[in-house]
């Protein structure tokens, strides 16, 4: 279980709401930027006496679209958390962005910000995909993004979408073949879910077929470990040194603060660990800081059975899995005592998992199918 104290930050404002997201975004027209900066950095103020002493050892601008913000937002953000924390000396501040011309253009800016990775929604590189996922840009504006970010920071990423409506394996090789001759040290590859609430579900849009998707699942395994890129998580890919420090500290359960509309955090004293959600509309979120300096709508201690659960199947996505000394020094149980001893023993048996004095973890077979797993494995 990590130790780590990540700040998450949700912008969600996007230039338009693509048909398969279900993330807290929305098409504003006008953004008023010094009223949201002022947002932020007052939320920050209210949750900085709760966290103190700590040692922030990642920032994460998500969306939305958060290359939309000013850059002197971004930067007034890494300011007031510099104030707010001690930071840690390898800090990792994160940027999504859209490669779109413009946004790209101003990479500088959020260089001189703060900003040290960038990860790229870029999706797929095929117009006719593109449009299908109702992306704004072209293949040659994601190229020429991608372009941009390797010249301006050390550390990027980009995002792509695979398991698409009549996808072939032999297209899904060659798409990945070219990825490859972009991707810097990290690749992020999710399989299309089509969820309740998007426009692609109102339209009864189907992703790939289970054994379709099966298929390019192991494709990109065997491509991307080929490449030197494992999957050290379900859906991300990087070479060794290079995961996303941020993300990690989600799935090994570490401690972090989310701000802004419909963040999340999870705040850990005293052995125990606190659920804080913010209010999801943005403008009430905005309205409520501004009237008494923060937007939880929701805060919940978790039991310790659920923090240990919460923290089983948030780990089980990584390839290295939950380290057993680390997992009994955080919960105080060994791992076996939170798992069905009997479902265990045969997910073993089956190849699904492995579970010996180290770790325990999901074999790729398991990852592949984790949900059923966790159904089985969870008491």
């Amino acid at each position: 279980m990590s130790d780590d104290f990540a700040l998450y930050v949700h912008w969600p404002f996007c230039e338009s709401k693509c048909p398969y997201c279900d993330f807290n975004s929305h098409v504003a027209e006008h953004v008023e930027q010094a009223r949201w900066r002022a947002g932020y950095l007052a939320e920050l103020a209210h949750f900085a006496a709760e966290t103190k002493g700590k040692t922030l050892t990642s920032i994460f601008f998500g969306g939305g679209t958060p290359s939309l913000m000013a850059p002197n937002t971004a930067a007034a953000v890494i300011d007031a958390a510099a104030k707010h924390w001690n930071l840690s000396p390898d800090l990792e501040i994160t940027l999504e962005a859209n490669p779109s011309s413009v946004e790209a253009s101003r990479f500088e800016a959020f260089r001189a910000a703060g900003i040290n990775r960038v990860s790229i929604g870029v999706q797929a590189l095929d117009d006719a995909a593109l449009t299908f996922l109702g992306r704004r840009h072209s293949h040659r504006e994601a190229l020429a993004a991608i372009d941009a970010a390797a010249r301006t920071f050390e550390r990027y990423s980009f995002d792509l979408i695979y398991a698409r409506p009549g996808q072939t394996p032999a297209a899904w090789r060659e798409e990945l073949a070219r990825a490859l001759t972009l991707a810097g040290s990290h690749l992020s590859v999710y399989q299309l879910t089509i969820e309740p609430g998007t426009a692609f579900h109102r339209a009864r849009i189907k992703a790939a077929d289970e054994d379709t998707g099966a298929a390019l699942y192991e494709i990109t395994q065997e491509i991307l470990d080929a490449a030197g890129l494992p999957a050290y998580e379900i859906s991300n890919h990087a070479r060794p040194g290079f995961e996303s420090r941020h993300n990690l500290t989600y799935w090994r359960f570490g401690t972090w603060l989310g701000v802004g509309p419909g963040a999340h955090g999870r705040l850990w004293a005293d052995g125990v660990s606190t659920a804080v959600s913010q209010i999801r509309p943005p403008e009430n979120w905005l309205k409520a800081v501004e009237t008494k300096g923060h937007g939880t709508v929701k805060r919940v201690t978790l039991l310790p059975e659920d923090a240990r659960r919460e923290a089983l199947m948030m780990g089980l996505r990584l390839r290295a899995g939950i380290a057993r000394r680390d997992f009994e020094r955080k919960f105080g149980f060994a791992l076996e005592a939170c798992v069905d001893a009997a479902a265990l023993m045969m997910l073993q048996e089956e190849g699904y998992v492995v579970c010996d004095d180290t770790a325990l973890r999901a074999t790729d077979t398991g990852r592949q199918c984790l949900n059923a797993v966790l159904a089985k494995l969870l008491v």
